[in-house]
């Protein structure tokens, strides 16, 4: 099933659409109500002719319950297809920092239709099939066996207690230079989860292909402790990545932490954080505007008793030093609304970055374009300005560049 930003389930009836079985449907609701104290997933409400209905919020992705349905929720634009969408937001994805989202080549993405959990898969997959290429580590891995000649160093506690009578065996200690290291007990344990998640032949052929790789490797027991002794030096950059994707996979939470064990896997993404991470690397790597900072975190509100600051500003983007400040909001406006649609409490929160940033000449509130609703501005005092601007996934945003190098 596949759903945009704010639309809903429902469970009541069959022969519309987003239907739901209602075991299904009381699934996710216990999802929401564990997680809605730290995450607005999805809401539940009421619509006329359906009674209660899950809608899909601002977060992205995929959800996936324990009898095997998968719901991907995609960005709201609707000029777009749901393949353009898809392929949008892998676009996005690949801007996050510390992901492995960022070497995916869009290119080798062939089939947009293909369900999402299963373009994650091809993802990791490609990225181990690399690895493999370089070479899997190995390491000496401290082995204890009973054995019929003498090899490494004799165990004597262990001999006494396990050989009292056969006096012909060895009880031994002995390192042993094998790929059985954690790294790819890891990597094991992920193909094995994968391979009964996948429903796609190519994926399942690939997994295979590579646990034969695997073969003498044993899996995982415990998940967290293996985490823990991961040993990523120089040696194992190779790795960096292949882990990112493995504990996507076996968490199923790096990067929107979820509560209890209601649903299978969920891979969630904020939709705001995401524009705001495409906004940025737009401007920063495609028109190349220098001196551009995010999550700048210089300044603070105010001061406690004079002397602690408290209340920390942290504009989206700032650009030369806080001479330009943008902020960045997944938000379609609309002639139809008061204002178009714009939030009064960012107004504010505009004007704080304008007045703490001294040398700061102009604010930009930046939306996604989707009406043809024409940039404007308005007038705080003398020298400040704050600009609405929108962002045009499709075109050059020329008019964009120019408004923030004026």
């Amino acid at each position: 099933m596949i759903l945009k930003e704010f639309e809903f389930i429902q469970c009541k009836d069959k022969n519309k659409k987003n239907f739901i079985k209602k075991s299904t449907f009381e699934e996710l609701e216990k999802f929401i109500l564990e997680n809605e104290a730290s995450a607005n997933y999805l809401k539940i409400t009421m619509k006329k002719g359906f009674g209660k209905v899950l809608q899909a919020q601002n977060f992205v992705g995929l959800i996936q319950t324990k009898d095997g349905t998968t719901i991907e929720i995609l960005p709201k634009l609707q000029k777009k297809s749901k393949e353009e969408l898809k392929t949008l937001l892998l676009k996005m994805l690949k801007t996050i920092n510390n992901s492995p989202f960022k070497d995916f080549n869009i290119a080798q993405l062939k089939d947009s239709k293909m369900p999402l959990l299963e373009i994650f898969i091809s993802m990791f997959l490609d990225e181990l099939d690399k690895l493999i290429k370089r070479g899997i580590k190995s390491d000496y891995i401290q082995k204890e066996e009973n054995l019929k000649f003498l090899k490494g160093k004799l165990n004597l506690k262990e001999q006494i207690k396990k050989n009292f009578i056969h006096k012909e065996r060895f009880f031994v200690e002995y390192d042993e230079f094998m790929s059985d290291r954690i790294e790819n007990r890891i990597i094991k344990t992920t193909l094995k989860y994968l391979y009964k998640k996948s429903k796609l032949n190519k994926n399942q052929k690939r997994i295979r292909e590579f646990l034969f790789v695997f073969d003498e490797v044993k899996e995982c027991k415990n998940i967290k402790i293996a985490f823990n002794n991961i040993k990523l030096n120089r040696q194992m950059e190779d790795y960096q990545n292949i882990i990112l994707w493995a504990k996507i996979f076996l968490f199923g939470n790096s990067f929107t932490p979820y509560k209890g064990n209601s649903v299978a896997f969920a891979l969630l993404f904020d939709m705001n954080q995401l524009f705001e991470s495409y906004v940025y690397h737009y401007l920063k790597n495609k028109m190349k505007i220098k001196n551009i900072k995010a999550q700048d975190k210089t300044h603070h509100l105010a001061y406690l008793n004079g002397k602690d600051k408290k209340f920390q500003l942290k504009p989206d983007i700032v650009v030369n030093n806080g001479k330009v400040i943008l902020d960045t909001k997944w938000k379609i406006l609309s002639e139809e609304k008061t204002h178009n649609g714009i939030n009064q409490a960012d107004m504010y929160q505009l004007y704080a970055y304008g007045t703490k940033y001294q040398n700061c000449k102009t604010l930009f509130l930046i939306y996604p374009k989707e009406n043809e609703i024409e940039s404007s501005y308005y007038k705080f005092f003398d020298n400040l300005k704050l600009k609405i601007c929108f962002f045009d996934f499709d075109g050059e945003n020329e008019e964009l560049k120019k408004e923030i190098l004026f």
